[in-house]
């Protein structure tokens, strides 16, 4: 699962980072310290639970929430205050968690979020497409997901690169990411979605993925360390 923490107390947000990184399947996306710049954020990106704080300046959790309710977000109120309980639980929360939040609070509400999500997935989801069909000349081929390496923006042209081949197609990068999985391939530059299980080196600027370096814009590194849940060199600490 991955998730953004919404709270505009930097303590809160740093224990928040604490306990999500010893669950294995949950990772941060994004932070943020206002109500604002998460609602931008969550317009143009996929997230399955947010960790939100109720009083924030500007626009609060509940706002917030409100104005989200069409993306069918889980979500995880955390607060130092009782008063807004039946608010949250109005808008349909998963957990209502007072601060300071206990480790074992945060498991089980945890827990919860990830059996709503399995269900949501149960309930909607057909099997995995595994495949892209794209137009080569004259000739329409079938690709396995597997098989593609990464993919690259090239102007109006899409390359998709396999281990022993190369595929160009019309078409946008972004159009080419709304059919990737995105448990399994990342977006690490403006032109360039990579998978993850390809990736051979780490660098400071870049990941190299069959012997070819690629490189990792600023925006993207932080995403792609938390994916790879990799933080112990000294050049991707500050981005942990």
């Amino acid at each position: 699962m991955n998730c953004l923490i919404i709270d505009h107390n930097e303590y809160s947000r740093d224990s928040l980072n604490q306990m999500i990184a010893r669950i294995d399947d949950l990772y941060v996306s994004e932070e943020f310290d206002n109500a604002l710049d998460a609602f931008n954020y969550l317009q143009v990106n996929k997230v399955d639970l947010l960790f939100l704080e109720v009083e924030m300046p500007g626009i609060s959790g509940v706002e917030l929430v409100r104005n989200l309710r069409a993306k069918n977000l889980i979500i995880i109120f955390t607060t130092s205050k009782k008063d807004y309980a039946s608010d949250a639980y109005d808008l349909g929360a998963t957990e209502y968690l007072l601060k300071p939040v206990s480790g074992g609070r945060f498991v089980q509400a945890v827990n919860k979020a990830r059996e709503i999500l399995m269900q949501r997935k149960k309930g909607t989801a057909t099997a995995e497409i595994d495949y892209l069909f794209i137009r080569d000349s004259a000739i329409v081929r079938k690709i396995k997901m597997e098989d593609i390496l990464y993919a690259q923006a090239m102007g109006d042209y899409v390359r998709f690169h396999t281990y022993d081949k190369l595929y160009v197609i019309h078409g946008k990068l972004k159009d080419a990411e709304a059919r990737f999985n995105p448990a399994k391939f990342v977006r690490i530059h403006r032109s360039y979605i990579i998978c993850l299980s390809r990736i051979e080196t780490v660098e400071d600027g870049g990941v190299t993925i069959n012997g070819q370096f690629l490189p990792v814009a600023e925006a993207y590194k932080k995403d792609l360390y938390r994916r790879i849940n990799f933080r112990d060199a000294p050049f991707l600490r500050k981005y942990g």
